[in-house]
């Protein structure tokens, strides 16, 4: 338990942040599902678009590393253009 008062706030002001950078990575996490599940390579850039932004704002408010969010962004930015552009039928 913490003994001093800036002790006491540092412990409250820990906890709002971890549960707001634990929201934050969460939504992360699910924005680059959403890319990755996509099989329409107009669909899959709408997507990255999307998550290139929450990466980039994470990044900046440190919730996430700066390398991190560039090595996600290119990964993504790759299997998007690996997708062609109509879905395959299935025979």
């Amino acid at each position: 338990m913490a003994q001093h008062k800036s002790a006491e706030k540092r412990a409250r002001q820990s906890v709002k942040r971890h549960t707001a950078n634990r929201t934050a990575r969460s939504e992360m996490k699910t924005l680059v599902k959403r890319v990755r599940s996509e099989k329409d390579k107009e669909k899959a850039a709408a997507a990255l678009k999307e998550a290139a932004s929450a990466l980039d704002k994470l990044a900046s408010k440190r919730a996430i590393h700066k390398n991190k969010a560039a090595n996600q962004k290119s990964k993504l930015t790759k299997f998007v253009n690996k997708l062609s552009t109509t879905p395959k039928q299935a025979a």
